[in-house]
């Protein structure tokens, strides 16, 4: 089956005869960056744009990754906290934001000569609640070209795609903008995001391969995989000092582990709760 969607997903991009691949480096990217360039090769490029909402340590593994796969790399710089409908920090947040980098990305292709732009979405992401930032990327309609959701290829499938093509991105654990660590209503800064991204960086140098830190006001919320919840707790007191060494207030261990969209969850049971009423 993987084989088969790898043939029908390359062919429709090679329809296109030029692109432009939105490249953050995660498996999603890459392998979609990986595939277009097999086919077009230097009639695409990779383009990842760098914010405040992009950690360094990211962007360093875009640049490897770009390298890697051997495509035309270039970064352009863009900040979301100078939307206002995003730093306010709605529940359609990310709807603003995919649609402001959409528009970075459309105007430079159409100045540099690329006929669309590539798009990693998953199959498996589409559904769900809450997902603004697909709509945007259904109203640039035939301008951005999503192969993975066109061919109903789920996360699972790209990265067995990404093993074949010997991609170290294949295992590469789902990253997410650090504006998923804000719950919502609460507003989004570019100070608050440093010590977001100084605290991932530390529980990163501690060998944790799995989490978020998720900020309350000035509160720390610390999501781990279930399996390294454990050695959170024994290494709590070293974490609790540097957390508080970047001026949070109160560090917490979550125990429910880490879980994609957790700031979602208060807005969903809310919606349940009023559609059993």
């Amino acid at each position: 089956m993987a084989a088969e969607k790898i043939e029908l997903i390359k062919e429709a991009i090679k329809t296109r005869e030029s692109a432009v691949v939105a490249f953050s480096g995660g498996v999603d990217s890459t392998t979609l960056a990986d595939l277009a360039f097999e086919v077009l090769g230097e009639k695409t490029l990779a383009v990842t744009i760098d914010s405040p909402l992009f950690p360094r340590k990211q962007l360093e593994m875009a640049i490897e990754t770009a390298c890697e796969i051997g495509i035309q790399h270039k970064i352009l710089s863009f900040s979301q906290l100078s939307l206002p409908y995003f730093s306010a920090n709605t529940l359609n947040r990310c709807y603003f934001c995919k649609k402001a980098l959409l528009d970075t990305l459309l105007n430079f292709a159409g100045k540099t000569g690329y006929a669309v732009v590539l798009e990693g979405t998953n199959s498996s992401e589409i559904h769900g609640e809450n997902r603004p930032g697909y709509r945007a990327v259904q109203e640039a309609k035939e301008k951005v070209f999503s192969p993975f959701v066109e061919f109903d290829v789920t996360k699972n499938e790209i990265r067995t795609i990404a093993s074949e093509l010997s991609l170290s991105a294949a295992g590469r654990p789902a990253a997410a903008c650090l504006a998923t660590r804000f719950p919502y209503g609460q507003p989004i800064t570019a100070e608050a995001l440093k010590k977001i991204e100084k605290a991932e960086e530390f529980l990163f140098s501690l060998g944790f391969s799995q989490f978020r830190v998720r900020i309350h006001e000035n509160l720390a919320r610390l999501e781990v995989i279930q399996e390294e919840i454990e050695d959170a707790f024994q290494k709590r007191d070293i974490i609790s000092r540097h957390f508080k060494s970047l001026s949070f207030d109160y560090v917490t261990l979550d125990l429910e582990g880490f879980r994609s969209g957790s700031m979602d969850e208060p807005y969903l049971g809310k919606k349940d709760n009023r559609e059993k009423q």
